[in-house]
């Protein structure tokens, strides 16, 4: 190899170690590559954003690494978040997932994906999709928040707890205020990567 390409290769390795990220990220490559192709890109699929919405009520007391680890799991017992399949299964279906490692074992937070399927069919119905309903909690466009530092992002605003309560009213589980704005981060309704993040200009404004 010539020392241009030498020069070149090493240059190109020192652009990736100047990348900046949000300082939650740590280094966990799951982590990183979660931050760097997933988080905070707007969502419009709905089945994409039943399985957001699952995922961050499986995290409450617990990490986002941890559910990270176990997402292929929770793909293959809900079925690739297919809301319609998801809805018909059944006690049977509960206690058989319930003894699979790839999954938080929690009954009642595996219930809760049932249930919330079922209602996220009632809201495709009224609104034609689940997506026009939980974008329109933002008007249908990303907010993009100018935040510095990581203890400058909130844990819920007007927008999450509003959402929080409409989910609550139609029957969804486990979408607290905290949840709501956390899925809000990641589904890109909101843009809260730090400014100085590679990502914040990448996803949306």
């Amino acid at each position: 190899m010539s020392s241009s390409q030498l020069n070149k290769d090493a240059s190109g390795l020192g652009r990736k170690k100047l990348l900046k990220r949000c300082v939650w990220v740590g280094v966990s490559p799951e982590m990183v590559a979660y931050h760097d192709t997933e988080w905070g890109l707007p969502v419009r699929d709905d089945n994409q954003l039943f399985e957001f919405l699952t995922l961050e009520g499986a995290q409450a007391g617990l990490s986002w690494a941890t559910i990270l680890k176990r997402r292929s799991g929770y793909r293959k017992n809900f079925l690739n978040f297919n809301p319609k399949e998801v809805a018909l299964l059944k006690k049977p279906d509960v206690e058989r997932i319930l003894k699979d490692k790839g999954v938080i074992r929690n009954r009642l937070k595996v219930e809760s994906v049932i249930t919330n399927a079922r209602c996220v069919l009632e809201l495709k119905k009224e609104f034609g999709s689940f997506e026009k309903f939980i974008w329109s909690f933002v008007g249908g466009r990303v907010i993009k928040n100018t935040f510095k530092y990581l203890s400058e992002i909130p844990a819920e605003t007007d927008k999450s707890l509003a959402m929080s309560k409409e989910l609550k009213k139609r029957g969804f589980k486990f979408v607290g205020s905290t949840i709501a704005y956390a899925f809000m981060q990641a589904v890109g309704m909101v843009n809260d990567h730090t400014t100085d993040c590679f990502r914040y200009n990448k996803c949306g404004s």
